[in-house]
């Protein structure tokens, strides 16, 4: 696998559009960093480290009605073309409604976040 961020937002997609209660994916710390702050946005329900060799984290989806609460997952910035920004090129996604996921010198965090820290960083992915 060679873009295991873009694999964990493909398969939060794809669970989201069969109507899944929960998704599994491979552990590591940068996912795990971004899947707290789907859950600390409100964007997902929980989160749990699973298993002591291999990990696993494990999401827990929210949904409304039929509807899932994430309305998009873009990434951004890619193995193959990294893209960086500094604290005031970091971008409002869709009007202020959606985030910016940053990875700063401080961690991973949310463009807001970063801009009030007057961080930049590697811009990871958007989600609405």
């Amino acid at each position: 696998m060679n873009d295991p961020i873009s694999d964990m937002l493909t398969r939060i997609r794809n669970a989201q559009r069969a109507l899944l209660p929960t998704v599994e994916i491979p552990h590591s710390k940068m996912k795990e960093s971004i899947g707290g702050i789907l859950k600390r946005e409100g964007y997902i329900a929980d989160l749990a480290v699973e298993g002591k060799g291999f990990k696993s984290l494990k999401l827990k989806l929210k949904y409304q009605g039929k509807r899932s609460i994430i309305e998009g997952l873009q990434r951004v910035s890619s193995p193959g073309l990294r893209r960086y920004v500094g604290s005031t090129e970091i971008p409002r996604v869709r009007g202020g409604l959606g985030v910016a996921i940053v990875s700063t010198s401080e961690g991973v965090m949310t463009g807001n976040e970063a801009r009030k820290k007057n961080l930049g960083g590697e811009l990871v992915c958007y989600v609405w």
